[in-house]
């Protein structure tokens, strides 16, 4: 079943000389839980892309569908509840709350919008991740690997339909950036969550379901690997 629809999807970043085509018309499906990587050299468009996607870019000229929603004709307010609600987004530098313990940062998204959190669920999740003894750390006081697994937690605690990655292991270890990749994985099959990665990452690439290939603002190549 299709979750994601996007429709001839363009981006230009400035006007006149300076004008920067970033996406030359993107037409793309995917369907509820694939695990999806996306790559391509710097400057290809994935991650405008991604951004798009997430609602934090204006679609101007396109339309993106989620779950029958077109998101390129939500209003701020709308968008903003479709990132905490939808989305789950992992960013390569964790974005976490420094004032907030881990506990606090994974709860956030379910805080903000005055509910109540499964902590079954929650329990869940941080034994899953392996950071159930750092729930009243500090961010500043957890390693790389540590952090990015808060963050991947924060994404999953609304249990959202589509998690979004952007280089979510470019700034850890090896070791770290496979226990990470793993971790992704069982979600993905545990929750049937749809992932989307935009990734360098052979390794990262290689356990998705699908690569899609991107250079100067295309897709060039689509495959299906299992």
């Amino acid at each position: 079943m299709e979750i994601l629809k996007i429709k001839n999807l363009k981006k230009i970043y400035g006007e006149g000389e300076t004008a920067v085509e970033a996406l030359k018309g993107i037409n793309l499906s995917i369907e509820r839980g694939q695990m999806v990587a996306i790559m391509g050299a710097s400057g290809c468009g994935k991650s405008t892309l991604l951004n798009l996607i997430s609602g934090i870019d204006k679609v101007i000229e396109g339309d993106i569908i989620v779950e029958d929603s077109n998101i390129s004709k939500l209003d701020e307010n709308s968008l903003a509840l479709y990132r905490r609600r939808q989305l789950g987004i992992i960013y390569q530098f964790f974005n976490l709350i420094p004032n907030l313990s881990v506990e606090n940062n994974i709860k956030l998204p379910v805080l903000m919008d005055n509910k109540k959190v499964d902590m079954e669920y929650f329990k869940e999740l941080v034994t899953s991740l392996g950071i159930d003894n750092r729930l009243k750390a500090f961010p500043d006081k957890l390693s790389g690997g540590q952090q990015q697994r808060v963050a991947i937690a924060r994404s999953l605690i609304y249990k959202p339909s589509i998690i979004l990655a952007d280089e979510p292991t470019g700034n850890l270890d090896k070791k770290n950036a496979r226990d990470i990749i793993e971790l992704f994985r069982l979600s993905n099959l545990k929750y049937n969550q749809t992932m989307i990665i935009v990734t360098h990452d052979d390794e990262v690439a290689l356990s998705a379901d699908r690569i899609i290939r991107m250079e100067d603002g295309l897709i060039i190549n689509d495959e299906v690997i299992r």
